[in-house]
């Protein structure tokens, strides 16, 4: 996803994307753990796309 696309969200929004995606992570590191994830790489793209959304969260807090 790109950063345009989450400031163009609102904070609730964010919010529960940000809860999704911490979900899928577990998920995955319980696949990975149990020699069941095929993708590694999807790992990592899942950790740059939180610290996206945290990022954007961070941005529009400082702006109030």
């Amino acid at each position: 996803m790109k950063p345009s696309e989450l400031r163009a969200k609102s904070d609730a929004d964010l919010n529960k994307e940000l809860l999704d995606l911490l979900k899928a992570q577990f998920s995955l590191r319980m696949q990975q753990a149990t020699q069941q994830l095929n993708n590694t790489s999807q790992l990592k793209l899942t950790r740059h796309d939180i610290a996206r959304v945290r990022t954007v969260i961070r941005e529009k807090a400082g702006k109030k």
